[in-house]
């Protein structure tokens, strides 16, 4: 996410929700260290949680997956 000044909580979570691919019911990552920064984990736990979405955390970076089908882990 490119910037220049200050962000809000709402504006870096406005950002996220309403990229074509979250609008889409489709997956969209962002890293960890941003969502630390930006909002916090539990914050994004919480916006998650309320909209029913899923996300898992790998290698410094969390995939969100906008919409509420159920997650299966392949291996």
């Amino acid at each position: 996410m490119r910037h220049h000044g200050p962000i809000s909580v709402e504006q870096w979570f406005d950002s996220l929700f309403s990229s074509k691919a979250a609008r889409d019911g489709r997956i969209v990552r962002r890293k960890l260290s941003d969502v630390d920064r930006y909002v916090g984990r539990d914050r994004l736990q919480h916006e998650l949680s309320r909209r029913g979405y899923h996300a898992v955390e790998n290698a410094g970076q969390i995939v969100i997956f906008c919409n509420q089908e159920p997650i299966r882990k392949l291996l």
